[in-house]
């Protein structure tokens, strides 16, 4: 997720301090990716470092204002008109925990994945039911109603939704696959039980 970015588009808007650009970040977004003010001010200090941002002014009360230069409009124009690139998948926590699992002696994956599934309805219940809430109107807690505040936070829902839709259809598939290679294995192991089994019946003589 692109803070970078994100602070560029509040401050192509007009000059804010950090404080305001936190509270706008989370407002838009549904404090779904929560920032602290530190992570505002490393961006920012980041963004100035760069040329796309720069120091404009202070209010009454000490706040240092930043404004989008020129060429960090330009970069936030390239940012909206380039796709999200799929050629470096993101870490997933969850794939990473699942591929060690299924290699650590010990571990019961079907319970890790059985545990999650348990989590990931709960949280597609809760996502649900704040769709449901945006939908009918209402606003969320500690913002200001705007019909474009409001449009962002139903998009990121939906996107929270058939995240969590997917994810549930895949650990439903991983257990489809875990079944499948306890079977390959128990069958393997049976394989070697009757292999084993044969010479030794070979080589037994019988009485007469």
């Amino acid at each position: 997720m692109s803070i970078r970015h994100g602070l560029l588009a509040l401050l192509d808007q007009g000059p804010r301090y950090g404080y305001q650009l936190r509270t706008e970040f989370e407002a838009r977004t549904g404090a779904t990716w929560p920032l602290n003010v530190g992570q505002v001010y490393t961006t920012l200090s980041r963004l100035e470092r760069d040329g796309l941002v720069e120091p404009a002014g202070e209010d009454g009360e000490g706040h240092q204002f930043y404004a989008a230069t020129d060429a960090g409009r330009e970069e936030l124009r390239t940012w909206f008109d380039t796709p999200v690139p799929r050629t470096n998948p993101p870490r997933d926590e969850l794939a990473i925990k699942l591929a060690m699992a299924v290699t650590v002696p010990g571990v019961d994956v079907s319970a890790v994945v059985q545990g999650q599934r348990r989590h990931s309805i709960k949280a597609l219940q809760d996502y649900t039911r704040l769709k449901g809430r945006a939908l009918s109107g209402e606003a969320r807690p500690g913002t200001v109603p705007s019909d474009g505040h409001d449009l962002a936070w139903l998009l990121v829902l939906d996107q929270l939704i058939f995240q969590t839709e997917a994810e549930i259809r895949w650990l439903d598939h991983c257990e489809t696959r875990l079944a499948q290679q306890a079977e390959v294995l128990q069958n393997r192991t049976a394989e070697a039980a009757r292999d084993g089994a044969a010479p030794a019946k070979r080589g037994r003589r019988v009485r007469t």
